[in-house]
């Protein structure tokens, strides 16, 4: 279908929906539905009209160019608008790609050292840090579910969860395997190691997203380990959820109170269900799966950081930076907006609208 087309059927659909609500004649879930459906419509919408108003003003500037009075300045007029119409014919298409509905959500992030030991989980403690510095300057809510200390001061499990206005669509894609460069600080001989760590990004899920069975899970309670002192010792305060048709455990240990550590355990089996569900509709649709570039998958190795030559590598887009530093202090934001960039790009060509 033509651009046009399109563009007309999604304001003809807009101004049906605005009338059949207006009418009064719809009520309960198709009202509900309706609303939805507007509201989803709205914003391209927006877009589109914005973009006919430029191309009625273009056709203006362009019939004063006969008049030797007005000519030279329609030209500058001219020059104004099309500039205008690049940036809102971009704004149009994106508007019209399909939309994750997760991408608005908050996000639940997940942490564990993969291969290379104490070395793996130091990197991982470091990268935690770099994610809730990345958070706090967004203004996101970083809120630590679990921390799981290692020797040394590193980290054998980190989850958080990241609260604020499209948390999802900005992370998701840190998911995957981070591997890491550099000489540990336990090596004699300063010979370079390479160790990985796995990140993971879940939207997060509401009740209403998956139905869960308690009858479907087994929950064990038992007494926390590590730092903790009388706590620790006498209280069975830890939980571990096992949802048994999908194999999911979910182990809690953070808080004191047996009823809050079930909550988060509750809270993080939900998203990680919630992502299998995802995972599962993605994998039926071939050519969205061609459009990604690597948003979900925790096996795929997707960044290097080498620490010597003080470079970042993203492997998805073969895009080099050299500010390690930068980075670890928590500023992904050229990362992403590269990885969005070219999700984007491969979405419009799969849509047609390249």
């Amino acid at each position: 279908m033509a651009l046009d087309d399109r563009l007309e059927r999604i304001v003809a659909r807009s101004d049906e929906l605005q009338a059949m609500m207006s009418s009064g004649e719809m009520q309960g879930e198709d009202f509900v539905r309706a609303s939805r459906e507007f509201a989803e419509l709205e914003p391209v919408v927006s877009s589109i009209l914005a973009y006919r108003q430029a191309e009625a003003a273009h056709k203006d500037a362009q019939a004063l160019l006969d008049d030797p009075e007005m000519r030279e300045l329609a030209q500058g007029e001219i020059e104004v608008i099309e500039r205008q119409l690049g940036g809102l014919h971009q704004q149009v298409r994106l508007a019209l790609l399909p939309r994750d509905e997760a991408d608005e959500r908050s996000a639940i992030l997940e942490i564990r050292p993969a291969a290379g030991g104490d070395e793996a989980a130091l990197f991982a403690a470091e990268l935690f840090g770099a994610y809730k510095r990345f958070a706090d300057l967004h203004g996101w809510r970083f809120e630590i579910m679990e921390y799981d200390e290692s020797d040394l001061s590193g980290l054998r499990e980190g989850v958080a969860t990241v609260s604020g206005r499209s948390v999802f669509a900005r992370l998701k894609y840190e998911s995957g395997v981070h591997r890491v460069q550099r000489v540990p600080a336990t090596e004699s001989q300063g010979r370079i190691h390479t160790s990985t760590v796995t990140v993971a990004i879940m939207p997060e899920a509401e009740e209403v997203d998956v139905a869960i069975d308690e009858g479907d899970l087994r929950i064990d309670v038992y007494r926390a380990s590590g730092a903790g002192g009388q706590h620790v010792n006498k209280t069975e305060s830890a939980v571990r959820i096992t949802h048994m048709p999908s194999g999911i455990v979910v182990a809690m240990q953070e808080e004191k109170s047996q009823h809050k550590n079930k909550a988060k355990a509750m809270k993080i089996l939900r998203a990680r269900l919630y992502e299998m569900q995802r995972a599962q509709a993605h994998a039926s649709r071939a050519a969205d799966r061609k459009s990604q570039v690597g948003t979900g998958d925790r096996s795929e190795r997707i960044r290097t950081y080498n620490f010597p030559q003080g470079r970042v590598t993203d492997h998805r887009i073969n895009l080099t930076l050299h500010k390690i530093d930068r980075v670890m202090l928590g500023e992904f934001d050229e990362i992403i907006d590269a990885l969005t960039q070219e999700e984007q790009t491969a979405l419009l060509a799969a849509e047609g609208l390249n």
